[in-house]
C-alpha cells in the first residue's frame, strides 16, 4: 500500500471520507509536552521496585527452611509454584492494561496489592505468633497452617502486584516518547537501556546488601527494607502524575483478532485482488477501533487478506457487520502477532539457557575452591558480579558498539533490534561452551588431587552478561515496538511468559538427562557429588541447544517483515 496515496482511492472507499475533526486517543496523548521528569520517575520506581521484589524472591527458599522449618522438597515446590504464578500474572495484568484500565491505572491498582503483600510478609516476620518458635538443638517446630496461610497470602498478593507492574510499567514508560519526534525516538532507545540497568542494579543491591541483612541481622529488617523501598517508589510514582502522558485503552484487542479470523473464514472462497488498494482500509476513527495509525499492507499470510475484501458497498455502509469485513490494519495486526510467534518461541530456549546462571552455574561454583585470597566467595554471589558486568557492557554498547555500527550501517540505531537479539543468542553458545570447557578442566584437576578457583567461572559469566545486554534490552524494545498499539502491554508481557516456560523447559531437560544417564545403574551426569558426574556433558548439551536455537532464530529473523505505519 502506498503510504503517500491521496485521492486515488477505490470508489468504494470514498463512502467514508477521512474525518478531519476527530483526534485519535494517541494523538491527544502526545499533545501533552514531553517532560524528562516522567521517564526519570518511572526509572526510579523500577529501581526501587526491583530492590523490593528481589529482597523477597532471592532468599525465599532460605526463609522457608530456616524460619518456617519446611522440608527441602516442600520449600523448592512452594518457591517454584510462587515463581510460576509471579511470571504468569503479567499476562493478566497486560490484558487489563490494554483492554480496560490502561497502563497508568493498572500500575496504580497493582501497587496497592504489592504494598499490602509486603506489609503482611514483614508483619509475619515481626510478630512472634505468625512464625514458629526457633529451633532448640535438633528440634524445630513446624509452622502451623495459619502461619503458612499468612505467609503465602502475602506472597500471592505480591505476585498480583508485581504482575500488574511488570506488564504495564515498561510500555507506560516507553509511551512517554513520541516516535514521530526524531529526538524523542532516539531517547526512547536509551530509556530501554536505563530500564534494563535499573532492574539489574536493584537485583545487585538486594543480592548483596538486603540478603546479607536478612541472614545476619534480622529477616524482619530485610523484609522491612523491601517494604520501605516500595512505599517510597509508590509515593514517587504518584507524585509524577502531572508529568505523565497517559494513553487510555480503547477496547479489547483480542476481539479484533478473532474478528479477522472469523471474517477470513467466512470469505474463504473469495479471491484476494492483486491490487491491495482495493482492500478495505477504513478511516482513523474506524480502523480496528483501537489504532490511530494505519499499517501498510504486506503480502504474507494472504489468506487473512480475505477479511478485508469488499464484496459490496453495503458492507462498508453497514457498521453492524464487523465480523464479515475488517480493515487492512486489523488484518496486519494479526499478521504481526503470527510473525512474532517464532521469534518469541526462540526466547523460551534462550531464557532457559540463561537460567543456568541460577542453577548449574551455582552448583558448579559450589564444587570449586571458593577461596580468593582470604575471602570465601559464595557461589551465588557470582550472579551479583554478573550484574556489574552487565552494566559495564551496557555502557560499552551504547558508547562504542552502537556508534561504530551506526557509521557502517547507516542505521540511526546502529544495529536493528533483530540483529542485536541475534548477537545475544549467538553469544550464549560460547558462554555455555566456556562453562563446559571449564568443567572438563575442573574434573581433571580434581582427579589429580587439586581443584580450580571459582574465579575460573568469570569468562562464562562475562560472555553471558554481554549476551544478556544485547538480547535482553533488544527484546524489551522489540516486543514493544512491533506490537500492535492496542496490545503493547500484552506483547511486552510475553517475555515473562517465556521465562515462566523456560523454567519448565529446564526442569524437563534435567529430568530427561537424569533418567537417560542413570538408566544403566550409573551415577549419571548430574549426581549429588559433581566430582562423580559429567556436568561438562550437560553444558555441551545446552551449547548444542543454544546453537540450534540461534540457527532457527536466524532463519525466521531473515524473513521477518518489520511493521510499517502509514503516517497520516
Amino acid at each position: 500500500m502506498d503510504a503517500e496515496r491521496g485521492d486515488d482511492q477505490s470508489p468504494l472507499l470514498q463512502h467514508h471520507p477521512p474525518n478531519q475533526t476527530q483526534v485519535s486517543p494517541v494523538n491527544q496523548h502526545y499533545n501533552k509536552p514531553f517532560s524528562w521528569k516522567a521517564p526519570a520517575v518511572i526509572l526510579a520506581f523500577e529501581f526501587l521496585e526491583s530492590i523490593a521484589y528481589s529482597g523477597i524472591a532471592l532468599n525465599l527458599v532460605v526463609y522457608l527452611g530456616t524460619v518456617l522449618h519446611g522440608t527441602t522438597a516442600s520449600n523448592a515446590a512452594n518457591v517454584d509454584a510462587w515463581n510460576g504464578a509471579t511470571f504468569l500474572t503479567p499476562v493478566l495484568g497486560a490484558f487489563l492494561a490494554d483492554t480496560y484500565w490502561g497502563k497508568y491505572k493498572t500500575t496504580a491498582i497493582s501497587i496497592i496489592f504489592y504494598v499490602v503483600g509486603l506489609l503482611v510478609i514483614t508483619a509475619s516476620a515481626v510478630i512472634p505468633s505468625l512464625r514458629p518458635a526457633s529451633c532448640e538443638g535438633s528440634s524445630c517446630p513446624p509452622a502451623t497452617g495459619f502461619q503458612y496461610f499468612v505467609l503465602f497470602a502475602s506472597l500471592y498478593l505480591i505476585s498480583i502486584g508485581t504482575g500488574g507492574v511488570k506488564s504495564a510499567l515498561l510500555p507506560f514508560g516507553a509511551d512517554q516518547y513520541n516516535d514521530s519526534n526524531l529526538e524523542e525516538s532516539k531517547n526512547k532507545q536509551l530509556f530501554f537501556s536505563w530500564f534494563f540497568i535499573a532492574i539489574n542494579l536493584g537485583v545487585f543491591i538486594s543480592g548483596t546488601v538486603v540478603v546479607w541483612i536478612q541472614q545476619n541481622v534480622a529477616w524482619s529488617l530485610g523484609f522491612g527494607i523491601s517494604c520501605v523501598c516500595l512505599v517510597i517508589a509508590t509515593v514517587t510514582f504518584f507524585a509524577g502524575t502531572p508529568f505523565y502522558r497517559v494513553q487510555l485503552p480503547t477496547g479489547s484487542p483480542l476481539k479484533s483478532i478473532v474478528m479477522v479470523f472469523v471474517a477470513s473464514f467466512k470469505k474463504r472462497r473469495v479471491a484476494v485482488p492483486d491490487d491491495s488498494s482495493l482492500l478495505f482500509e477504513g478511516d482513523d476513527a474506524e480502523s480496528s477501533n483501537t489504532v490511530p495509525n494505519k499499517l501498510e499492507h504486506t503480502d504474507e499470510f494472504r489468506c487473512l487478506d480475505k477479511a478485508a475484501v469488499v464484496l459490496d458497498e453495503q458492507e462498508i455502509k453497514d457498521s453492524h457487520r464487523p465480523w464479515l469485513l475488517c480493515t487492512v490494519t486489523q488484518v496486519e495486526e494479526v499478521k504481526i502477532l503470527i510473525r512474532m510467534l517464532p521469534i518469541w518461541f526462540t526466547c523460551v530456549f534462550y531464557a532457559a539457557a540463561m537460567c543456568q546462571t541460577a542453577t548449574t552455574f551455582v552448583q558448579q561454583g559450589n564444587a570449586m575452591n571458593t577461596k580468593i585470597g582470604s575471602f570465601s566467595v559464595p557461589a551465588a554471589s557470582m550472579n551479583s558480579a554478573s550484574v556489574i558486568f552487565m552494566m559495564i557492557w551496557v555502557v560499552f554498547q551504547d558508547s562504542v558498539v552502537i556508534p561504530i555500527a551506526r557509521r557502517y550501517t547507516g542505521n540511526i540505531a546502529g544495529l536493528t533490534l533483530l540483529q542485536r537479539m541475534g548477537v545475544g543468542r549467538f553469544l550464549a553458545v560460547p558462554a555455555l561452551a566456556a562453562a563446559a570447557l571449564m568443567e572438563t578442566l575442573r574434573l581433571r584437576r580434581v582427579r589429580a588431587g587439586g581443584n580450580l578457583s571459582i574465579g575460573w567461572q568469570l569468562p562464562q559469566f562475562v560472555i553471558l552478561s554481554c549476551s544478556d545486554v544485547f538480547c535482553g534490552i533488544a527484546q524489551l524494545e522489540f516486543f514493544y515496538a512491533e506490537a500492535p498499539t492496542s496490545m503493547r502491554s500484552l506483547c511486552s508481557a510475553f517475555q515473562f511468559l517465556a521465562m515462566s516456560l523456560a523454567y519448565y523447559v529446564n526442569t524437563l531437560v534435567v529430568s530427561v538427562v537424569a533418567a537417560a544417564t542413570t538408566a544403566g545403574g550409573g551415577k549419571g551426569w548430574l549426581p549429588a557429588d559433581l566430582n562423580d558426574g559429567h556436568l561438562d556433558y550437560y553444558f555441551w548439551l545446552w551449547t548444542g541447544i543454544s546453537a540450534v536455537n540461534y540457527v532457527v532464530y536466524t532463519a525466521f529473523a531473515k524473513r521477518y517483515t518489520v511493521k510499517k505505519v502509514v503516517r497520516q
